[in-house]
């Protein structure tokens, strides 16, 4: 009956909302740009009025990126029910946001905590509409800078619009790039988008970090979108538009393909794309019921071994066997780093490759090896017979080759080493 993954692992209780952390964040900035243009008698006053501590992008955002990872990484090798960790970071890939982008950096944990978890196994239209509607969506695509060029602001100002937001909308989240969209859908649709934004805290101090819908930014005028006309007024225009793609049957074939590429095979066969999309449609985007499908599928449970694993997937699968009981945030962003795969430094809002022909080049084996390496001796001293964790931790994967070579390993670190490689 589960409709969520359970809570990330947050013993100490340092992970904060992303309302608080945006809101420090911004704080912070204003302050900062008070001291550039040398207005002190200003920044005396934020300070008294916000305990604000005046640091550095990097000095606020770092510790709270790094508990983040730390948090995450926790739960997923600890997890008692793995795989909605791995239905997570689908969910968190698809729907990208990059720490690329600074302000973005304290926001991506949260993001993930609160709009991806507890929507995995729910309907795709509540996911979709939480995704477009959190700060760090809106900030990471630059809605906030999309102003309806005959909506109030718009016509005082001279602005335009922002197309980026509907663009990946379309492109990544929804019909996918080939799902029969035009450049005018994401005009039209971009337009209806106009007016969503966050609250920085400049006109209003309550709610500040958090969405915000302003009308006078909006783009009024009926929206035409593939093929359907939205009348709607306001922030309802580009909620009915987001429910109707979120139904679309594009959408079904384009998340029923990458649900296929990721869990079962690079290439998914079109009769596996066909099933997961048809019970998409069949339950109006059950993510739930759309799970169970791809579990009970033939193709999914292959002895032979289909996908190469991304960096995280091979540093947490290797921690959860070796029964790693803690992690430490910078060590994980180290070691991902130095593999590929910084967490939430997603290369593009498109995310992280999901094929083995961008994780199998001969460096990015090596780096696995060397930190596999690493791995088998700080953890060699606890193992007494690697030969007989491998036997346990991979089942019928242990084959006798590599139980061999364990065996006559010169050590028990390069025994793990050579089970992890």
């Amino acid at each position: 009956d589960r409709r969520s993954a359970p809570p990330v692992a947050d013993p100490d209780r340092v992970l904060n909302s992303s309302k608080e952390n945006l809101t420090g964040f911004l704080e912070n900035r204003a302050v900062k740009r008070l001291i550039n243009q040398g207005d002190t008698a200003r920044v005396d006053r934020e300070v008294r009025n916000n305990g604000n501590l005046v640091q550095s992008v990097v000095q606020f955002s770092r510790p709270i990126y790094l508990n983040e990872v730390q948090a995450r990484t926790q739960t997923a090798i600890t997890s008692g029910t793995p795989l909605l960790e791995r239905l997570v970071w689908f969910w968190a890939n698809h729907f990208t946001v990059s720490a690329n982008k600074p302000i973005i950096t304290p926001l991506a944990g949260a993001f993930e905590r609160e709009v991806i978890r507890p929507n995995i196994l729910g309907r795709f239209e509540d996911l979709l509409l939480s995704v477009v509607s959190h700060p760090a969506m809106i900030l990471y695509l630059d809605n906030q800078t999309s102003f309806g060029p005959n909506s109030r602001v718009g016509r005082r100002r001279g602005k335009g619009i922002n197309e980026s937001l509907a663009r990946e909308v379309l492109e990544l989240h929804t019909l996918g790039v080939d799902g029969g969209y035009t450049q005018k859908d994401v005009s039209a649709f971009a337009a209806a988008l106009t007016g969503w934004t966050i609250n920085n805290g400049r006109r209003m101090k309550r709610g500040i970090g958090e969405f915000w819908y302003v009308d006078v930014v909006h783009e009024p005028g009926p929206k035409t979108v593939a093929g359907k006309t939205y009348t709607q007024s306001g922030q309802q225009q580009g909620i009915a538009i987001l429910k109707e793609l979120a139904h679309h049957p594009a959408t079904a074939r384009h998340i029923a393909t990458k649900l296929a590429r990721h869990f079962i095979t690079d290439d998914p066969p079109q009769a596996v794309v066909d099933q997961l999309a048809a019970t998409f449609r069949r339950t109006s985007g059950d993510l739930r019921a759309l799970t169970r499908t791809l579990i009970e599928l033939d193709e999914a449970w292959l002895p032979e071994q289909q996908k190469v694993k991304t960096p995280q997937e091979f540093v947490v699968s290797g921690l959860r066997a070796l029964g790693v009981p803690t992690v430490e945030g910078g060590a994980i962003v180290g070691s991902l780093d130095s593999l590929g795969q910084r967490p939430f430094f997603a290369p593009s809002p498109a995310g992280w490759p999901d094929t083995a022909d961008h994780w199998t080049g001969p460096d990015a084996v090596y780096k696995r090896i060397e930190w596999a390496l690493a791995v088998g001796e700080r953890i060699a001293p606890y193992l007494d017979t690697p030969t007989l964790f491998a036997a346990t931790s991979m089942g019928g994967n242990a084959t006798d080759v590599l139980l061999e070579s364990m065996a006559r390993a010169e050590s028990p670190a390069q025994a793990i080493t050579l089970l992890l490689s």
